[in-house]
């Protein structure tokens, strides 16, 4: 049977029928740097010959051809009148050759110190540019051969390395983050020995321990998902029943070479990929049994094929991206998913296999438990394995979408009043899930503020912030990798492995506080993964171009998660992202960032211009470089960078002028990402690949990563969801019906009724006991909003940010449907709908949906034909608002909120009641009734402009002047500094003319 290929980190396809049989390793492995061809010899013998002609021979041949060119003794005034001979024209030549030789000799010297240190950027040798871009190629090109390749970018080569003599131990674990040019051992052992070392182990146990405990069982050690990693005390909790018999576990399998060559020596320090021997009473879906009769062949046959259910489970992730798995039975049902010769069931936890091929996935029976909502289908892997993106791309969105609401409100849009976002459908609905689950505003949190913590504890101490070449995010903590040594960083921040590192631990990081300075480095941007170490490349500071190479699609999608990311960032202020060759789409995403060019002409013509005018500006504020502005006296001047993202391949003459401009990019704030495709790109201080497979490769630079992508199909849908919430978009299109509507007359009275708008209240169900109680209330509260569905995942990540297993999951989704349980037709309140997400029943019904149906009723319905039938129903809306959303909900549950709309929609729909119904009543000269029903609006939308207008016009309908002064006085009162609204004050003007004078005598 053909092998099933097994699924990488980044949810790609990368086995073949010739793949190891072992499970896929997430540990760094050390860098593949290819084999020297004969091509790389002839390159360096020529480069040496290069070098030792320009070095040596020159002197040499001026020494023995010219002489001395100076005179020997003090020349007098008659020899400047002497005439210019031959000679002196020559002996003038020799001098300017000697001053060449010299020049490029630093260059030489600065370039080979900079190669073998591996530490600082290569010193510049003033009016040196040509002649050191001459002399870092053919420096490279010599020492590509030889041991010291890996440091001819310096700076970048040492984290991974102890610092001899470093103690502290803060720092052990900043030794184990992998980084840039860091070069790893290679690992002692392949997978197939680790395999059948493991499996002679097995056999030499499995006697004694089958006998205790019965048949030997092993569970795979399972891949973060999302922000939860497995250890061995979950194991022992899910599969022992008591998280104390960790002990167990690990004393099972302690000093055993596990299947990428390391071994198990601390409890604590567990990988990806590891195979766990569980003791004979472990119990549970995830684990596979063998009994003992079979243990040489049978053990490495259940880790093949549980490594195999693995990767097709995780194929489902890249199902959106058109990543298929290879194999004979890849199309297995996500609750079906066999192991190994024995039929054992093996399901890896937060994990479904993709649903075959022209088959659409159908709704679960009515029973409970988690096989009721185990309909599988994909998300896109780009944006579940992308944290920091996926949190950027979400907070964008919601601010569009408010953004859209508020515009809507205040009519600056046609036809759209009072509109209901629109909902997501097909692909853009599943990027809208993968953004939800995936995104870690947690983590962009942590690292703004400890970015900018950092800056303003520099700019307190009168010290400059160091140049930054990238940071690494491992495990919570974050590394700063400096481009030199910048002495000893503020507490709490500390040294790492060595002088070029500085670290911040998580617990500390959360100490931070918003602080009032500009971001330091926001030209950050993520590339990708190694093991559990996210890298962040600083682009404004790389020391000239960072070119891109490998096949156009994957280029494109490294390009579209550079430009996403930047664009929708938490960590920066301002920017300017250009992009040239690719990108035109993107704009939607942020306007004010993004801006396209049609071709390189016009790149390089804009960027000459904004050289020239940064470095005048730099110059005139008396800074050597950006950093120097961004922080101290002149720190709001802000200098956002530019981060030019080009990726057509430039032509030879065009690359030649961009990497003049390059030159002194960095100490602009300005950066280069080209793409190339042969590899070879002039002026490229940095080179990497990405490959078809999904690594992002940099040889010299020692990486190997896991790259973070943004593939085309993901990209369109990412862009659906923005184009779609765009106030612009559509103008003029018809107003869609809210998404749920209830029946409410007597007849439509529901069996489970839930008051949010103000404190939470269920009424139609008991109580739940036990403290699961809350997170019950939470998980219906979170349907109730989203009566269009809910994704298990996107439910899961919003009641454990931090992350949760499977089978925790299901088992609350199992106690979620008992505690709702069925109407009288025995149909579940809980169910899953066709493409998998949770929905409720209609009988299942909140005071939120309820007062969306009165309203729509009131203005588009019954009401519209019947006064009397309108004023009810906006009464009876009117009367549902008891304060804000969740009023009473505990600090720290409900964080998912900061991702809903709902607390702007909210204000604006009791707003739009309260207006509608003092229409109603001015309509009958009712001016008090009117100015009742506004100040209930009031109540729960205090910053509507639109109230406080109609609440004057009500006012001035009473013919009391002196209320309606009071009530001019009590609004400038309200808006303080910033003064009342230009269409508050052009009405008080047409209302009450001396509102002004009677203000000022009130003050």
């Amino acid at each position: 049977m053909p092998r099933r290929s097994t699924s990488s980190s980044t949810g790609r396809s990368t086995g073949n029928s010739t793949a190891s049989t072992g499970p896929r390793n997430r540990t760094p492995q050390a860098v593949r740097v290819r084999r020297r061809s004969f091509g790389d010899f002839v390159k360096a013998f020529f480069a040496f010959v290069a070098l030792l002609a320009l070095v040596v021979g020159v002197p040499g041949a001026l020494a023995v051809l010219i002489g001395w060119p100076l005179p020997h003794g003090v020349p007098s005034l008659d020899w400047l009148r002497q005439e210019i001979t031959v000679t002196t024209f020559l002996h003038i030549l020799t001098v300017v050759v000697w001053l060449a030789w010299a020049q490029f000799t630093a260059c030489v010297l600065v370039e080979v110190k900079a190669a073998l240190s591996g530490v600082g950027v290569p010193g510049r040798v003033p009016g040196a540019g040509p002649s050191q871009l001459l002399a870092r190629q053919l420096v490279a090109a010599l020492l590509l051969v030889g041991a010291t390749a890996a440091s001819l970018t310096p700076g970048l080569s040492q984290l991974g390395h102890s610092l001899e003599g470093n103690q502290k131990p803060t720092v052990a674990a900043a030794q184990a983050t992998p980084g840039i040019l860091a070069q790893q051992q290679e690992q002692a052992a392949s997978t197939a020995a680790a395999l059948a070392e493991q499996a002679s182990h097995a056999q030499a146990d499995a006697g004694s321990t089958a006998r205790q405990h019965g048949d030997t069982k092993y569970y795979r050690i399972q891949p973060p998902e999302g922000r939860h990693h497995d250890s061995l005390w979950e194991i022992a909790q899910r599969h022992l029943g008591d998280g104390r018999r960790y002990k167990e576990i690990y004393e099972l399998n302690k000093d055993r070479v596990q299947p990428d060559g390391s071994r198990l020596s601390e409890a604590s320090l567990i990988r990806p990929g590891w195979i766990m021997e569980m003791p004979g009473d472990a119990h549970g879906g995830e684990l596979v049994e063998m009994p003992d009769a079979h243990v040489p062949h049978g053990v490495q046959q259940q880790i093949h094929d549980y490594a195999k259910s693995g990767g097709q489970a995780a194929h489902d992730t890249d199902h959106a991206q058109g990543s298929h798995a290879q194999g004979g039975d890849q199309a297995q049902g996500g609750d079906h998913a066999q192991g190994g010769g024995h039929g054992q069931q093996a399901t890896v936890p937060g994990q479904r296999p993709a649903p075959d091929s022209g088959r659409q996935p159908t709704a679960p029976a009515a029973t409970s438990g988690a096989s009721a909502f185990g309909s599988a289908f994909g998300l896109p892997q780009a944006l579940l394995g992308a944290p920091l993106l996926a949190a950027g791309l979400l907070g964008a969105l919601g601010r569009r979408r408010r953004q859209a609401l508020w515009q809507s409100a205040l009519g600056a849009v046609g036809g759209r009043r009072g509109m209901e976002p629109p909902t997501p459908t097909g692909d853009a609905a599943d990027a809208q899930d993968a953004l939800l689950i995936g995104a870690d505003p947690d983590g962009v949190r942590l690292l703004d503020r400890s970015l900018r913590g950092l800056a303003a504890q520099l700019a307190g101490e009168s010290r400059a912030l160091p140049t930054v070449y990238a940071a690494w995010l491992s495990n919570g903590d974050l590394h700063l990798q400096l481009a030199q040594p910048a002495g000893k960083p503020p507490a709490p921040w500390q040294l790492g492995q060595d002088q070029t590192f500085w670290m911040l631990a998580r617990s500390d990081a959360e100490r931070y506080q918003d602080v009032d300075t500009a971001a330091p480095y926001p030209g950050l941007v993520s590339l990708g993964t190694m093991d559990d170490s996210r890298l962040l490349l600083n682009l404004e500071s790389v020391p000239g171009i960072v070119s891109l190479s490998g096949r156009e699609a994957d280029r494109a999608a490294v390009f579209a998660s550079v430009a996403a990311e930047l664009a929708t960032n938490g960590w920066s202020d301002r920017m300017t992202i250009t992009l040239v060759g690719f990108g035109e789409d993107l704009t939607p995403l942020a306007p004010n960032r993004l801006r396209h060019l049609d071709g390189i002409d016009d790149l390089i013509e804009t960027m000459e211009a904004e050289t020239r005018q940064r470095r005048g500006a730099l110059g005139a504020a008396g800074h050597d470089s950006v950093l120097t502005g961004r922080t101290g006296p002149a720190q709001h001047t802000r200098w956002a960078p530019h981060l030019v993202l080009l990726a057509a391949q430039p032509s030879p003459e065009d690359a030649a002028k961009l990497a003049e401009l390059a030159s002194d990019a960095s100490r602009l704030g300005i950066g280069y990402l080209v793409g190339t495709e042969s590899g070879d790109l002039p002026g490229a201080a940095w080179e990497m690949e990405v490959t078809g497979e999904g690594k992002l490769l940099a040889p010299l630079l020692g990486l190997e990563l896991d790259a973070q992508l943004l593939p085309s199909a993901t990209q369109r849908a990412v862009v659906e969801l923005f184009v779609e919430a765009d106030p612009e978009h559509d103008p003029q299109g018809p107003a869609p019906t809210p998404p749920f509507l209830v029946d409410v007359s007597e007849q439509g009275r529901p069996a489970v009724y839930a008051r949010l708008v103000g404190p939470y209240e269920i009424i139609g169900l008991d109580t739940p006991d036990g403290e699961r109680s809350a997170l019950l209330h939470e998980a219906l509260a979170l349907l109730l909003l989203h009566r269009e569905g809910v994704h298990p995942r996107v439910l899961a990540s919003a009641l454990w940010p931090r992350g949760v297993t499977e089978d925790v999951r299901d088992a609350l989704l199992e106690r979620l449907a008992g505690w709702l349980g069925a109407d009288p037709d025995g149909s579940p309140r809980l169910s899953a709908d066709a493409t998998g997400r949770l929905v409720l029943a209609k009988s299942v019904v909140s005071d939120l949906d309820v007062l969306r149906s009165l309203y729509h009723e009131a203005t588009q319905g019954k009401g519209v034909d019947s006064r009397a039938v309108r004023g009810r129903l906006l009464t009876d809306a009117l009367v549902l608002v008891r304060g804000p959303l969740l009023a009473d909900r505990p600090e720290g549950r409900y964080r998912w909120l900061t991702h809903e709309i709902i607390d702007a929609q909210l204000p604006l729909l009791v707003a739009d009641i309260g207006l509608a119904l003092s229409a109603f009543h001015l309509e009958k000269d009712r001016a008090e009734r009117a100015i009742e029903a506004l100040g209930a609006a009031l109540n729960s939308a205090p910053a509507d402009e639109r109230l406080f207008n109609e609440l004057l016009r009500a006012t001035h309908a009473t013919g009391d002047t002196d209320r309606l002064q009071a009530l001019a006085a009590d609004l400038v009162g309200r808006s303080g500094a910033r003064g009342l609204p230009p269409r508050t004050e052009a009405l008080l003007d047409e209302l009450l003319p001396s509102w002004r004078s009677g203000v000022a005598a009130v003050g």
